[in-house]
């Protein structure tokens, strides 16, 4: 099905990434598995002394990235500097309707504010609609408003086909992003270990995954990454590492 997606948009769109294999990941420690995290607090609610709270808890667990609402990112940014972990921050978040230039600003302000990578929810009824060209132009638009910087598309699994979701993944990294994401965790349901390996055999090898959406435990952490998530997008990063155990 992957190829046959693949061979139906190759004429219209050549830059489209061949099938790759790709090592899954296995972190051998609490710090590995840390650095593969992007601790997340999206909640519509949250204030900035819960979202300093995340920084300072990114911080000293060693996370990739700290994942907050774009009203945070200056914030966040001056509160994380010289700490390594990296600032990330959400657009056309949570269900992926604006326009995108409306997208593109979004994303430009975030980096001008101190963003370092940005989680972008693609268009899904043009996805649905296999409107390629109009899914393949928010993403340039977007990826265009923030070189140098990490951009993530979140394609909403749960509430695709596998063909659909193989279609925009392929157009995503086609198009110039960096990871394709399975969800937000606030529609049609989180990430699942068969979303992520879907992903790793359509786009692994050319751009990272990221399982994000109901990751509670340790076990479910692992088994997202035995699928091949390459990055976690979790709010529970406390409980999942304390049920590592204690640092080294």
């Amino acid at each position: 099905m992957i190829e046959e997606v693949r061979s139906a948009l190759k004429e219209r769109m050549p830059d489209l990434p061949p099938a790759l294999s790709r090592p899954v990941l296995a972190p051998a420690s609490r710090r590995e598995l840390a650095a593969l995290i992007d601790h997340t607090l999206l909640r519509p609610d949250a204030t900035w002394s819960e979202a300093r709270e995340a920084c300072r808890l990114a911080a000293a667990e060693h996370c990739a990235a700290v994942c907050l609402s774009p009203r945070y990112v200056a914030q966040a940014a001056e509160e994380l500097r010289q700490t390594g972990v990296k600032v990330c921050t959400v657009i056309g978040f949570p269900h992926g309707t604006d326009a995108a230039a409306v997208k593109a600003f979004a994303a430009a302000q975030a980096v001008a504010q101190g963003a370092d990578e940005i989680d972008m929810v693609v268009s899904l009824g043009a996805v649905r609609a296999e409107d390629d060209e109009a899914v393949a132009g928010e993403i340039r638009f977007v990826r265009a408003a923030m070189p140098n910087r990490t951009l993530k598309v979140i394609l909403e699994t749960g509430v695709l086909r596998p063909r659909e979701i193989v279609r925009a993944a392929l157009i995503a990294v086609a198009s110039g992003a960096d990871f394709v994401k399975t969800s937000t965790g606030f529609q049609g349901g989180g990430a699942t270990p068969e979303a992520v390996a879907l992903l790793l055999r359509t786009v692994g090898g050319h751009a990272g995954i990221k399982a994000s959406g109901g990751i509670r435990t340790l076990d479910e952490a692992k088994a997202m990454l035995a699928a091949g998530a390459t990055r976690l997008g979790m709010s529970r990063t406390s409980e999942v590492l304390a049920a590592w155990g204690e640092p080294q």
